[in-house]
């Protein structure tokens, strides 16, 4: 059991205004397995004038300082790296050996490259009679979501500090527990006081006060769309820059001339990552009409074959989702594609047997799905995938960009027919055959899906201003 009692300011552990506790669940045994504060808006208050005391001394330290504190971060995760794959695979239901890798890994990783970007980044250049100079925007709100909540920590806070802004982080009050580990590691290598704090509590009572502060220069919101926009609403209030990643419904398009045997059990595990609680899972596959039996065929055994098990155990398969909540909504998405006429192939409905206890779900796979369908059109956010006819590569290219989301893809096939389609889909990234994640590519997405890139010196640069001084 993790109880926290205190939230983080000024480079201190002080008590929260509020009185209420948030109950933390573990995924698997839906048992407490940690308690936080449920702050309120005072605590933002407080915060924020924190951050704000401490802008001016931090914003004006020596790069190779801030390079050093980064570096200092990133070996006390290190450190911890075991315990925050412990928490986070207990808070989210993502398997041990793979909240290893991932949920411990990446943040390890971003923090890393943050702090060897610093060593070349550019903070001017002359252009014409004019010196254009990189100055960091100010105080940053990062509100960040569950499903990879210490690397969406890490991509924020990172590059804020890397730019030299200072950080008021309201995080998860579903997965919060690895942020208080966070907390403490910068407690431990004594980043200066202000520079990072911390303030738990719920969206519509911390996350709206950040947004609405005033004195919050710039807020990076990670999570649903519909929160999106209601943060972009409140923070228009005072104008104050805000960057958001926000849903998805990517599009995986496998053209006829893959190999169907090796790529589509691909494309069905990179719908699963994470037990399908992934903004960027490759939710949609689009098959040509002249294989797609074949396709669906092999689609279904590749999800069928897929283990669902507790997440204690090492292995590379599905744990459970991290709710009560998250499984009513996957069930009722699931009813709402048998309604709407979509086939089920794997899967369905209810939990996997012999896991009564846990917000398990079964691998679920649609056949016969139009594009127009809700479970096409819509993130769901679990082990569902939607398997979608196309004619031709133009076909597949105009059924993908039909969507509201443009943060990810895929495409498999002959390299120069794959590149084409890549380069037509409007998202934000895409997988050409397999490519793997880049923590120093641009990450980010188009339309409802939100605006403004983390990661690599793409993540420094979102809490950068630039100045033109006219000589």
């Amino acid at each position: 059991m993790r109880d926290y009692d205190q939230i983080y300011i000024d480079g201190a552990w002080v008590p929260s205004d509020g009185s209420g506790t948030i109950e933390v669940i573990n995924a698997a045994t839906e048992e407490v397995m940690g308690r936080v504060p449920n702050g309120v808006a005072s605590d933002v208050d407080k915060a924020v004038a924190a951050a704000r005391a401490a802008f001016g001394p931090w914003s004006r330290t020596d790069v190779d300082e801030r390079q050093k504190y980064l570096q200092r971060l990133q070996e006390g995760l290190a450190a911890r790296a075991a315990e925050i794959a412990e928490v986070i695979a207990g808070e989210v239901g993502m398997p041990i050996t793979w909240s290893g890798m991932i949920q411990a890994g990446l943040p390890m990783m971003n923090m890393e490259s943050y702090a060897n970007l610093l060593g070349d980044f550019e903070w001017e250049e002359t252009i014409g009679n004019s010196l254009v100079i990189k100055e960091p925007v100010g105080v940053v709100g990062c509100i960040t979501p569950w499903n990879y909540p210490l690397h969406q920590i890490v991509c924020k806070i990172g590059g804020a500090f890397a730019a030299g802004c200072t950080v008021v982080l309201k995080p998860t009050e579903i997965a919060p527990l690895n942020a208080y580990i966070l907390a403490e590691i910068i407690d431990d290598v004594g980043l200066p006081a202000g520079v990072f704090n911390m303030v738990m509590g719920t969206g519509p009572e911390v996350g709206e006060a950040i947004a609405a502060h005033p004195d919050v220069d710039m807020v990076s919101f990670t999570g649903s769309t519909r929160a999106g926009k209601r943060v972009a609403e409140v923070a228009a209030g005072t104008v104050k820059r805000v960057a958001l990643e926000l849903g998805g419904k990517s599009a995986n398009i496998v053209l006829d001339d893959a190999d169907f045997a090796d790529v589509i059990p691909k494309g069905v595990f990179a719908c699963y990552l994470n037990n399908g609680q992934t903004c960027t899972a490759h939710t949609r596959m689009l098959l040509p009409r002249s294989r797609y039996e074949e396709g669906v065929a092999i689609a279904a055994a590749a999800a069928e074959a897929m283990e669902v098990k507790s997440p204690t155990e090492e292995g590379m398969h599905m744990g459970p989702l991290i709710s009560q909540a998250q499984w009513d909504r996957v069930q009722g998405y699931i009813q709402k594609g048998i309604d709407e006429g979509a086939r089920v192939v794997a899967g369905g409905l209810g939990k996997p047997d012999g896991l009564e206890t846990g917000y398990y779900v079964r691998p679920t796979v649609f056949a016969d799905v139009d594009n127009s369908m809700t479970i096409a059109q819509e993130e769901i956010f679990g082990p569902v995938l939607s398997i979608i006819p196309f004619d031709d590569d133009d076909d597949a290219v105009a059924i993908a960009n039909d969507s509201l989301y443009g943060l990810a893809g895929g495409v498999w096939g002959s390299e120069q027919r794959a590149m084409k389609v890549a380069r037509a889909m409007r998202t934000g990234a895409v997988d050409v055959n397999g490519g793997g994640f880049n923590i120093q590519a641009p990450f980010g997405g188009y339309k409802q899906s939100g605006y403004g890139r983390e990661n690599g010196p793409y993540g420094i640069e979102e809490f950068l201003q630039t100045k033109a001084l006219q000589l």
